[in-house]
Order: C-alpha cells, then sequence, then structure tokens
C-alpha cells in the first residue's frame, strides 16, 4: 500500500511542473518596463530586454523622426534582415520555455522597431509556444502591433486577448495585468495540466487525488463527476 501511495505522489508530482515563462520587452519610454517589473511580481518569469545596438539615439527627436524611419524601412521590406534595425546580442534559449510574453511600445500603429528585429531573428523559434502580448501606447488601438507579432512569430500560439495599457494606466497597472492574467487563464497555461479526450477505445485507470483507485477500468470517463483525477499517470481536471 505505501509503494502505491509513494507512486500515485510522485505521479502528481510530475504532472505539476509549471511550464517556464520568459517576458521579453524594449522599452524606450521606460513605460514597458514599468509595467514588466508589475508584471514580475505576479508571476515567476525571466526577462529579457532587448536593446538597440546604436546608443544614445534620441527617438524623440523631430517628432521621432528616426523611429519612424525604421518602421518605414520594415513596411517597405519586411522580408529583408537589413529593414531591421541591430539590436545587442542576447544569450537565450527558447526551448526552455513554454510561454513567452512580449511587452511591446506600439510606434505609428506598429511594434517598436527594435523589438521587431528580434522577432524577425527568433520568432520561428517561437512555434507552439504560448505567446501573450502586452501593448503600451498613448491613444492608437494595437491591432498593427499584433499583427507584426503574428507574422514574425507564423508557429506562436497567441493568447486572446492581447493587452492594451494605456500610457496614463502605466504607473497603475497591477489591477489591469491581474484581470488580464485571469482571462487568458494564465494558471492553466503554465500548470502542465491536461484535460483528457474519450476516445472510445482507450482504456483509463483512474484514482482520485489521496490514490484511492476507482473500482475497474474504464472505457469513458463521461460518468465521473467535476474535479482533479490521476488518469493513466497524469494530472487532469473533469469539468462539466
Amino acid at each position: 500500500m505505501r509503494t502505491v501511495i509513494f507512486i500515485i505522489l510522485a505521479m502528481i508530482t510530475a504532472a505539476s511542473v509549471k511550464a517556464k515563462t520568459l517576458v521579453l520587452y524594449y522599452s524606450y519610454t521606460n513605460n514597458v518596463e514599468r509595467i514588466v517589473n508589475e508584471l514580475r511580481s505576479k508571476i515567476d518569469a525571466d526577462v529579457l530586454e532587448i536593446e538597440p545596438a546604436q546608443k544614445g539615439l534620441d527617438y524623440a527627436a523631430n517628432n521621432y523622426a528616426i523611429g519612424s524611419a525604421q518602421i518605414a524601412a520594415i513596411r517597405n521590406n519586411p522580408d529583408d534582415m537589413t529593414s531591421y534595425p541591430a539590436i545587442d546580442p542576447v544569450n537565450v534559449n527558447l526551448s526552455d520555455y513554454d510561454c513567452i510574453i512580449i511587452g511591446a511600445p506600439l510606434w505609428w500603429s506598429n511594434m517598436a522597431a527594435p523589438l521587431q528585429t528580434f522577432l524577425f531573428q527568433y520568432g520561428k523559434e517561437m512555434a507552439g509556444k504560448k505567446i501573450g502580448l502586452i501593448v503600451s501606447s498613448a491613444s492608437s488601438g494595437i491591432s498593427g502591433v499584433e499583427a507584426d507579432a503574428k507574422r514574425l512569430i507564423p508557429g506562436g500560439d497567441f493568447q486572446s486577448p492581447s493587452l492594451w495599457i494605456r500610457s496614463s494606466q502605466t504607473s497603475n497597472s497591477g489591477a489591469v495585468l491581474d484581470n488580464w492574467l485571469k482571462e487568458i487563464n494564465y494558471n492553466s497555461l503554465i500548470s502542465g495540466i491536461s484535460h483528457i479526450s474519450t476516445e472510445p477505445d482507450e482504456i483509463y485507470t483512474i484514482y482520485t487525488l489521496s490514490g484511492v483507485r476507482l473500482p475497474s477500468d474504464a472505457h469513458s470517463t463521461a460518468g465521473l463527476s467535476s474535479g482533479i483525477y490521476i488518469i493513466n499517470g497524469k494530472k487532469n481536471i473533469i469539468s462539466k
């Protein structure tokens, strides 16, 4: 009996290992950085800041002429690597992460150019990963930034909705982030808990969380009441 309980506890432990999250962002005015710092107080995640290779640029000069020119270059030739501004080298292994949250400023209805550079270089490595998008802007809608993200991460599993935080909300973004994390079911994204299918020919061995095996093997989970079970060695939620 003690052996059976030990095996069940081992299965529960293995099933409840959390997926790893990476928050990557670029911030010129520090609005996105403040949002990311607030987000870090709410979730366990590694953080990667993207920085332009050319230092000291005054993006705000002449009505943000530098940034405007960078966005125009990308729009004109989005498939050419030379259209994207250079960024500092990064040391990241994206295969370590299951969930990636992107913090993006909006420039002229598009994603900030340095962040587009990173995604142009690494976006294909994010295929199949859960992608959350947080956008900071003063007033414009964020559909252009969403389109940039999906273009640059063609295989990403984008979570809906994206979060739009206006510049006026930046200093008090805690409640907004809390609501968004609930909307995208963030805890479920990283929990590793699966919802099982009920294939007619599959036989299920089912235990309660307390380690009690249900009376017999079953060909269906339809008769189970709502709850959490160990089914064929994996932690599962039955919801009705």
